[in-house]
């Protein structure tokens, strides 16, 4: 019997997240796998969702999926259909593509339910013409990497007038998780250095945290204004605005709680 990894999307945070397709997936799996280290679902509850599709949900690992090239999933790909769920919209990480990449050149079939990314969800909360965005970039830990390579994505999105999707950085299996404050503070001390006028206090940006659930957080303002913000729980992100259509204005003043100093930055 030919096998099949089926690439499902759980959304963006909790086992609702599901669509009714992929979720029939599961159902009709010979085996389920799931990783939920690329990205954080703060309600995902694994018993619950067990008892939802009435399955079991076999867990893998970061070591499994990236040290181990997948080869659990891929053995069990061989003759039978095994679905792979994954936080957000499958083939966001680079890891899910490299294991299809994997899947196809040894002949398994491969197929994708798309899920809510964070991308888009992000995105809309904020308002923004989604049209108008460059290149989006992950900042890092600070004690990890410098945050020079986002500072210059920043800069170069700028410069088109375009705005920035910036992904905070996480670590799920050791519960860490970069907030907006540090982010802001790691991006500033690069502005000390590259002296770019790119990430100052008076900069306009946008501060989402928990974008897919019931109670996500959108707040616009001057740096120097979100440096202080309580955002509460994580996952965090950032959106630098470049040139603002006047709807764009309007709605961060209405939808993300910017001061009508705004019209000025605009």
């Amino acid at each position: 019997m030919a096998g099949e990894i089926v690439f499902v999307g759980l959304g963006l945070h909790d086992e609702m997240g599901i669509s009714l397709r992929g979720l029939d997936e599961v159902k009709s799996a010979d085996i389920v796998f799931a990783e939920l280290y690329t990205s954080l679902l703060p309600g995902f509850s694994l018993v619950r969702f067990e008892k939802t599709c009435g399955r079991r949900i076999n867990m893998v690992s970061r070591a499994d999926l990236e040290e181990r090239n997948g080869e659990v999933i891929l053995n069990s790909a061989e003759n039978h259909k095994s679905v792979l769920l994954v936080p957000g919209d499958p083939l966001i990480a680079t890891t899910h593509v490299s294991l299809r990449i994997e899947a196809e050149k040894r002949g398994i079939k491969t197929r994708i339910v798309h899920g809510a990314s964070v991308l888009s969800a992000v995105i809309g909360l904020s308002g923004l013409h989604n049209y108008k965005f460059g290149k989006s970039v992950t900042i890092p830990f600070p004690d990890e990497t410098p945050s020079e390579t986002p500072y210059l994505v920043i800069l170069q999105n700028k410069k088109l007038g375009l705005h920035t999707l910036c992904l905070l950085d996480i670590n799920v299996e050791n519960r860490r998780f970069l907030n907006i404050h540090d982010a802001l503070t790691g991006l500033l001390k690069v502005e000390a250095e590259r002296k770019k006028s790119v990430v100052t206090e008076g900069t306009l940006v946008v501060g989402v945290a928990r974008a897919g659930s019931s109670d996500p957080t959108a707040k616009a303002g001057f740096i120097r204004e979100l440096l202080s913000y309580d955002f509460q729980g994580p996952p965090y992100s950032l959106i630098f605005p470049g040139k603002l259509h006047f709807m764009e204005a309007e709605a961060l003043k209405v939808l993300a709680g910017a001061s009508e100093e705004l019209g000025a930055v605009s």
